[in-house]
């Protein structure tokens, strides 16, 4: 997901989506340790993505400052 898709979001779209992502990356996860995960680049698509949230959620929220 692009970072300008995720700006438009609410921080309440954000944390939902942060749950869902962090999910998907759980079940990529065991799906590549259990050795059925066809496309192993996905569980690092799946980590930038929760970092884009995450850093997102941080500016919107102004943690520290």
């Amino acid at each position: 997901m692009k970072t300008i898709d995720l700006r438009e979001k609410s921080v309440e779209e954000l944390k939902a989506l942060l749950d869902e992502q962090q999910l998907n990356q759980f079940r990529l996860r065991m799906a590549k340790a259990t050795g059925q995960l066809g496309k192993s680049h996905e569980v690092q698509i799946a980590r930038k993505t929760i970092a884009r949230i995450k850093t997102l959620l941080t500016e919107k929220q102004g943690n520290g400052q």
